[in-house]
């Protein structure tokens, strides 16, 4: 793929990442409440850096199954806290089993994270034409006003440039530049 999006560079595990995940309409609520979280541990780091660490993330946090993360307590924490596997921030994980209470929450009200999210973008991706890097937004008007309604409902690291990137890794919008094969792909 000689000619896909320039970010994912020379890295293999990027580069698969780009061509198998990255902007493939996601439904899944556990899958999307997986990313939520990644995005936001994201925060102030690398994408590539989550994504080395993304299957232990996977094992310590339960194959982020909501219902297990909402009831982690000060022991499980701090044996998160002490993993070398993961980013080990207290407000990060912490931020993650809040995350998962509001989830849940959600959930009871009779609404699927999926729905929720996806009802942003009036439940099909939006398609950007790109030919640059430059050109990509890092946040739109979208994506606050997604984050304005998660922080409202208590979700954390939850950022308009964070749900912006987690737009763009979940198929909410289409941004491979034009000239990337997966653009078409996803069309």
């Amino acid at each position: 793929m000689n000619d896909r999006c320039p970010w994912c560079g020379d890295d293999p595990l990027y580069q698969h990442y780009h061509d198998h995940e990255w902007g493939v309409p996601d439904h899944d609520d556990r899958s999307l409440f997986e990313c939520l979280n990644l995005e936001g541990a994201q925060a102030g780091l690398s994408w590539i850096t989550v994504l080395r660490k993304r299957e232990h993330y996977r094992q310590v946090f339960d194959g982020f199954d909501a219902e297990k993360v909402a009831r982690y307590d000060e022991a499980k924490v701090a044996a998160l806290l002490a993993d070398p596997g993961i980013i080990r921030n207290r407000l990060k994980v912490a931020a993650t089993i809040g995350n998962a209470q509001a989830y849940l929450t959600l959930r009871d009200e009779g609404l699927t994270l999926s729905d929720f999210l996806w009802d942003f973008v009036d439940g099909s991706p939006q398609i950007n034409h790109f030919r640059s890097l430059k050109e990509v937004p890092a946040t739109t008007p979208v994506a606050e006003a997604m984050s304005k309604a998660l922080k409202k409902r208590g979700f954390k690291f939850v950022g308009p440039t964070i749900v912006y990137a987690f737009m763009q890794a979940t198929g909410m919008v289409n941004d491979h530049l034009i000239n990337c094969p997966r653009y078409r792909d996803l069309m």
